[in-house]
């Protein structure tokens, strides 16, 4: 392996110097690199439904390149399974979650307990839980209640929490984590 120096400037050091002037001049690719940390080159998502019976392993996101049919699968996966309501995922929420599941270093599947929802189905949770937001960002296709069996709900909320790119909700007591691609926040424990 060979070093390559220029008058005492290594390489490491002139990339190192690059990188802080590219997070300088632009905080918003910083802040986008945050969240995509742990997304790799190629992105995959795993998921089931114990509402549908369904299970999604697929490879979404290649080098750059979303992958249509695999993100239409995606999709239709997280609809709202009390209506049938497909709505697109925003993609920033799918590589949320893909990220926080590669920070945690595990096989299992996500649990999805909720996508899209529909303002019907919204409407009918905020009439029995007071937890439901009336502006929900699940109605945008923005969000995701997840479940690990493998992991706890702080592992699963670390996790997010260090993606720095949405919301991250601590559900203990029914044992799930919210990510939305929302602005930086948290709640719950």
């Amino acid at each position: 392996m060979t070093d390559i120096r220029t008058r005492g400037v290594s390489r490491r050091h002139l990339l190192g110097a690059f990188a802080a002037t590219m997070v300088t001049a632009t905080p918003t690719f910083s802040n986008a690199a945050g969240f995509l940390r742990g997304g790799g080159d190629i992105r995959r998502i795993r998921m089931y439904s114990g509402r549908t019976g369904e299970r999604l392993d697929m490879i979404y996101w290649i080098e750059g390149n979303y992958i249509a049919d695999a993100v239409k699968e995606v999709h239709h996966f997280m609809r709202d399974w009390r209506t049938n309501d497909v709505k697109q995922i925003d993609l920033r929420t799918i590589d949320i979650m893909a990220a926080a599941h590669n920070l945690m270093d595990v096989s299992e599947p996500y649990m999805l307990l909720s996508g899209y929802r529909s303002p019907k189905t919204n409407a009918m949770l905020r009439a029995r839980s007071s937890g439901v937001a009336k502006n929900s960002l699940h109605l945008k296709g923005q969000a995701a209640d997840l479940r690990l069996g493998s992991r706890s709900v702080n592992q699963m909320a670390r996790a997010a929490t260090a993606c720095r790119a949405g919301g991250v909700g601590r559900y203990s007591r029914s044992d799930f984590v919210h990510m939305d691609c929302g602005p930086v926040r948290s709640w719950g424990r």
